[in-house]
């Protein structure tokens, strides 16, 4: 054990303006349901160059209502990578839709394109295609989209970005987000992601009509636009519920906060590349390597992930640096090893690539805060781990 700071893996950077932003909402008329929430939602629409934004509790929130807005339903399929968390498949399930999976690229762990083609192509033969594929922008780094896009034509279904790593990453030169090759994007603004508005969410889009659901939907399924209301109203108070949606509404407190945290985001994307290449130096000697990044655009960095030659070494290090207090973590172990998808009949084996990358990553830290100390300590440990382990 060592008496030096915990240096953690992620950490939200709340600065005075932040705190200015979300002390004039709480001295405002309106903490939920008023202005800050479209401001926010400006933000996001000017960032990622796509015209509609909705913003909502969580990033599980948005990945939801995509998949209702697109009609996911009992007898559906949905597709998605195993390496990532949870809701990326969880969505699927809420909407009564069965879930499956597509190996990633060792490389990148990112989906692998290769892999999808092949299982659309027995897929189409067996008459099970996916209605809807999630993509996860895993780290930060972009999947390829464009060519996504084009199977997404040619076989019918329809795309949701994960994005909740890569809110300021780009692809081809496009703003992720922008939906140029996907229906829907998905960011989160949990505190250890790029930016945070506590929690939240928000989901993108070009097309108005799944904008106007996704609204609803965040709100019980009502609207309050007297152009598509079905009944005559009764008044200026009149609403209707026209589906069934859900309380996933963000609040104008988490909102003020984002939209603050939004004006630096290009500062951000910056230190965070900084960081990531002071670590490609500082490990380039070490037995490991890491993903690769940037094959199909600019990167958010969320993550630095690194991957050990000797899987066998990943515990020994991961406790060493632990003891270190360097809040080293995995992301992610693979959804379909959960017990709850081993239930399904999911088993060790059906995804190998996957598999392997989880036998050998350590997730190392990255934040804008952390300084050139705190990463040789980070460093410093893990080569001494490396030293031992084993």
């Amino acid at each position: 054990m060592t008496d030096a700071p915990f240096i953690p893996y992620g950490r939200q950077d709340i600065r005075d303006e932040d705190v200015s932003a979300v002390d004039a909402v709480l001295r405002s008329d309106f903490l939920t349901q008023g202005p800050a929430i479209a401001a926010f939602e400006a933000a996001l629409t000017n960032a990622c160059e796509a015209p509609h934004a909705i913003a909502v509790s969580s990033a599980t929130a948005a990945l939801h209502i995509a998949c209702m807005a697109l009609g996911l339903g009992p007898g559906d399929h949905l597709w998605t990578s195993p390496i990532s968390f949870v809701a990326s498949a969880n969505c699927g399930l809420y909407c009564g839709a069965s879930v499956d999976f597509v190996d990633i690229d060792p490389a990148t762990a990112l989906m692998d394109v290769d892999d999808l083609e092949r299982r659309l192509i027995t897929a189409k033969a067996e008459g099970r295609l996916p209605k809807v594929l999630v993509p996860v922008h895993f780290a930060g780094h972009s999947c390829d989209m464009a060519r996504i896009g084009v199977l997404a034509k040619e076989y019918g279904f329809r795309v949701v970005e994960d994005a909740s790593h890569c809110i300021g990453g780009h692809h081809d030169g496009q703003p992720i987000g922008s939906c140029a090759h996907s229906d829907i994007c998905v960011f989160s603004f949990h505190p250890v992601k790029i930016v945070t508005s506590g929690e939240g969410g928000a989901a993108l889009t070009r097309n108005p009509e799944l904008a106007a659901r996704m609204n609803d939907l965040r709100t019980h399924g009502i609207t309050r636009e007297a152009s598509r209301y079905q009944q005559a109203d009764d008044g200026p108070w009149y609403y209707e519920q026209q589906a069934l949606g859900y309380n996933y509404r963000i609040t104008d407190i988490q909102a003020a906060l984002g939209t603050s945290q939004m004006t630096r985001l290009s500062e951000i994307i910056t230190a965070r590349h900084s960081i990531a290449a002071r670590y490609d130096q500082l490990l380039a000697e070490l037995p490991l390597r890491w993903l690769e990044r940037g094959p199909f655009g600019a990167s958010g960095l969320h993550l630095y992930v690194v991957l050990l030659d000797d899987a066998a070494a990943r515990r020994p290090v991961f406790d060493a640096m632990r003891a270190d207090n360097i809040g080293v973590n995995v992301h992610y172990i693979p959804i379909h090893l959960q017990p709850f998808y081993r239930q399904m009949g999911f088993a060790p084996g059906r995804f190998p690539a996957a598999e392997d990358y989880y036998s050998r990553a350590i997730s190392i830290p990255m934040f804008p805060g952390l300084t050139d100390g705190m990463q040789d300590r980070v460093v410093q440990s893990l080569a001494r781990a490396l030293g031992t382990a084993g």
